[in-house]
């Protein structure tokens, strides 16, 4: 029974000193009891404990999708913030699947995981997901799901240090995979480029940059779960800079925050927020806020406000038109363009008030048509 942390060593009720070897559940990436991380929780506590996702936002969250930017691959530009590592999986899903019916490519349903990965504990992370018994008691999960063989070949790679010498090839597996299914059909590949939670399963040499060859050939995108491998867990800020392979998505939570307070981070490609910035008019909803900040040249650019993306409730139709108003502070400030009220009547203008979901005191919704549902 652990009473209390500090450094690398939990205490326990009879004052032994415990060491710490796997960072908490692989997210205390800073050690225990930092006061940096202290003071900063107790300052925010006091000056805003809390502020609403729903027609609402704070400066913080701004300030932290650009520093994680900053952290991320080059071509990662925007941010999508969760609650947790299941739902940042969840989130990349649910993004992949969308961008292309926002690319006219919508035949693309069928999600791609791997035997012994492991992505979370809600549904999709669970289909996706290949450690049995998180999955046998839940009936057929995800519809249109495939999984890629594992990489464990203890008979060739016992004993190998760093990554193992063979198994570059089960990559191939991918090629069997698209020619049963069609590539059509196929819209993301989701793997962990450390395999965590089964056994802490390195790639083999050439591995993942072959998963990234037949994904490009085939218009797939490719998902890294993150969620251990992100925030220094090798060395790198993330293993996709480890491994020299930028995936199209990045799934982070754990070390996002030392493992303090429950979040969350998705990290997209500048293409991926542009398909839902320049499609179909209702996929715009995804995104409310970049909308609202228009189009901008990243988080390094004049528009920093850019990098987050602003998610959950914010889908609703409603939210989008209030963050018009919400959003004055920023243009007074400096931060981006104001929008012409031309623009402003125009996107009012595309709203159709009449399908809008009511607000109860309860923070849930009452959708006034079955197609006023939300998407995430």
């Amino acid at each position: 029974m652990f009473v209390g942390a500090k450094d690398m060593h939990y205490t326990t009720t009879d004052g032994r000193k415990v060491l710490d070897g796997t960072a908490g559940l692989w997210c205390v990436n800073a050690g225990h009891g930092r006061p940096l991380i202290t003071e900063a929780i107790q300052k925010q506590a006091e000056q805003l404990d809390y502020a609403p996702a729903f027609q609402m936002g704070h400066p913080a969250v701004f300030e932290l999708a650009n520093r994680l930017i900053d952290i991320a691959p080059d071509g990662m530009e925007h941010v999508f913030f969760t609650n947790s590592g299941s739902e940042s999986v969840e989130t990349a899903l649910k993004i992949a699947l969308a961008y292309h019916r926002a690319k006219g490519d919508g035949s693309r349903f069928r999600l791609i995981g791997r035997e012994r990965g492991y992505h979370g504990v809600n549904f999709g992370g669970i289909s996706v997901g290949g450690i049995v018994p998180n999955r046998k008691m839940f009936g057929t999960l995800l519809s249109g799901v495939d999984h890629l063989p594992h990489t464990h070949l203890l008979d060739k790679n016992a004993f190998t240090r760093c990554e193992p010498e063979h198994g570059a090839e089960l990559a191939d597996e991918l090629e069997r995979i698209v020619g049963l299914h069609d590539a059509s059909t196929i819209a993301a590949v989701i793997i962990e480029p450390v395999a965590g939670s089964t056994g802490v399963l390195v790639p083999p040499k050439g591995y993942l940059k072959r998963i990234r060859e037949i994904c490009d050939k085939h218009g797939i995108l490719l998902i890294f779960d993150e969620v251990i491998t992100g925030y220094g867990r090798l060395g790198t800020p993330f293993g996709a800079d480890y491994f020299g392979v930028t995936p199209d998505i990045i799934t982070t939570a754990k070390g996002v925050s030392n493992g303090v307070i429950p979040i969350g981070a998705v990290f997209v490609k500048k293409e991926i927020h542009d398909a839902f910035m320049t499609g179909p008019e209702h996929l715009i909803e995804f995104f409310p806020w970049l909308h609202l900040f228009g189009q901008s040249d990243g988080v390094r650019g004049r528009t920093r406000h850019a990098g987050y993306l602003q998610g959950r409730r914010a889908l609703n139709p409603r939210c989008r038109a209030c963050a018009l108003l919400g959003g004055r502070a920023a243009f007074a400030e400096g931060r981006t363009e104001r929008p012409s009220m031309s623009a402003i009547s125009a996107l009012s203008a595309r709203l159709n008030w009449s399908r809008l979901p009511m607000h109860r005191p309860s923070g849930r919704f009452r959708p006034s048509s079955r197609r006023s549902r939300r998407v995430a």
